[in-house]
């Protein structure tokens, strides 16, 4: 069964933009604000805002690792995926590209750098697994004197940069994690289905954007990797109507 991608070949880049947009925009403001004079609510509410955004751009970078933000313009899209990437958190797109190319060669077994004995390991020591596979001293360094410029030379206050850039950016870390490979890749109970080892939830289309800008479809995305997040649902509808002959 074969997934076109729509006909709109600007859609991906369209889509990035408003993502890359949304969280520039919500990041100024939030650490911006006043906490002293704010209402209370802003708080939570600017922190889950910026979680969701933070994965926004990693999901975003992950597209543009299918060559699926801008699928006509490859230069483009890998300039793209190479700004959100550090972005995020300073991360190589190049090293994100091999290593997630390696996840699909490999899904949920030896080789595959995403995953970290699905069928015993817990939660918590999949995700440092996968933790630290990715994120490297370098990086660590570099967000550290990103959050002094921006403490001592932009006068952003201590309490906004922890609330608001800091917290969000290792939350949405768990958030991709635990939607978009712990559900997925972990061993079901009957054991993997080949050649995939990976399955979708059953979260409806709304509350699967929320969760994961759809990835949690994840058993669409190995089979059809060159659809982008945001045609996950129609694939994933695609998928499960029934076929008449």
């Amino acid at each position: 069964m074969d997934i076109p991608l729509p006909a709109y070949r600007y859609r991906g880049l369209l889509v990035a933009g408003v993502v890359i947009a949304a969280w520039v925009g919500a990041l100024v403001y939030s650490l911006t604000l006043d906490l002293s004079a704010a209402h209370w609510v802003l708080i939570p509410l600017f922190m889950l805002l910026n979680t969701f955004l933070y994965t926004g751009l990693f999901i975003t970078a992950h597209d543009a690792m299918h060559g699926t933000v801008a699928p006509k313009h490859q230069a483009l899209n890998r300039a793209i995926g190479r700004t959100v990437t550090l972005l995020y958190a300073l991360f190589s797109f190049d090293m994100l590209l091999k290593k997630h190319r390696e996840h699909h060669r490999h899904p949920a077994g030896e080789g595959d750098p995403d995953f970290h004995d699905g069928e015993h390991g817990g939660f918590l020591r999949w995700y440092v697994h996968f933790f630290f596979t990715y994120v490297t001293w370098k990086q660590i360094l570099g967000m550290a004197i990103v959050y002094n410029v921006l403490l001592h030379l932009a006068g952003v206050a201590n309490l906004n940069l922890i609330l608001f850039w800091a917290l969000p950016a290792i939350l949405s870390t768990s958030q991709l994690f635990y939607f978009g490979t712990y559900l997925p890749h972990r061993e079901p109970p009957g054991g993997y289905e080949e050649p995939h080892r990976a399955r979708s939830n059953d979260y409806g289309v709304a509350l699967s954007f929320l969760t994961c800008y759809h990835f949690g479809y994840h058993y669409e995305h190995h089979a059809w990797p060159y659809v982008p997040w945001w045609n996950l649902p129609a694939a994933r509808r695609e998928n499960r109507e029934p076929k008449t002959e």
